[in-house]
């Protein structure tokens, strides 16, 4: 969303940059746009429209992939099956509250699990007993396959 606040101001400068080179300079720019303009004019709008409308976001969106919010080694860090439903998991359940670089996560609550790197049976038992079982997490979030993918996944990424 940052990302947009920055792009759309210059988007619609360079939008109207180019109609008023398209039409002839500022003059020529607001008789085209009150006449509706040539027929050169409005295909070369239009052309302009789709390819900057369209087109650069969807190559934006297709090539971000697995890489998402993901950083250094981990950006291009091959995952096994358990690994990305564990990366899912916990983009779904535990990202609000830690921080993980490999997700882009920047909780504020629970404890930075970069600078922790647990290994994967730590991992594990913060998820059974709530973290260090003073309440501040919920024990047993995940249970199960949930919880071993999870663990698995923080213990790949965590201080990579």
């Amino acid at each position: 969303m940052e990302v947009l606040l920055v792009l759309v101001p210059f988007l619609v400068a360079g939008i109207a940059i180019v109609f008023i080179a398209f039409s002839g300079g500022p003059a020529a720019a607001r008789e085209a746009y009150l006449t509706r303009g040539g027929r050169g004019f409005r295909v070369g709008m239009l052309l302009l429209y789709v390819l900057l409308g369209a087109a650069v976001p969807a190559v934006v969106i297709a090539s971000r992939g697995e890489a998402e919010g993901g950083v250094g080694k981990t950006r291009t860090a091959s995952l096994s099956t358990k690994e990305k439903e564990g990366k899912e998991l916990f983009r779904q359940t535990c990202w609000s509250c830690h921080s993980l670089a490999a997700v882009d996560a920047q909780g504020v609550t629970g404890p930075n699990l970069d600078e922790l790197a647990p290994d994967k049976e730590r991992v594990l038992n913060a998820i059974k007993r709530g973290g260090t079982g003073d309440g501040r997490m919920p024990a047993n979030l995940l249970e199960g396959e949930d919880a071993e993918n999870v663990a698995l996944y923080v213990s790949k990424v965590a201080g990579q």
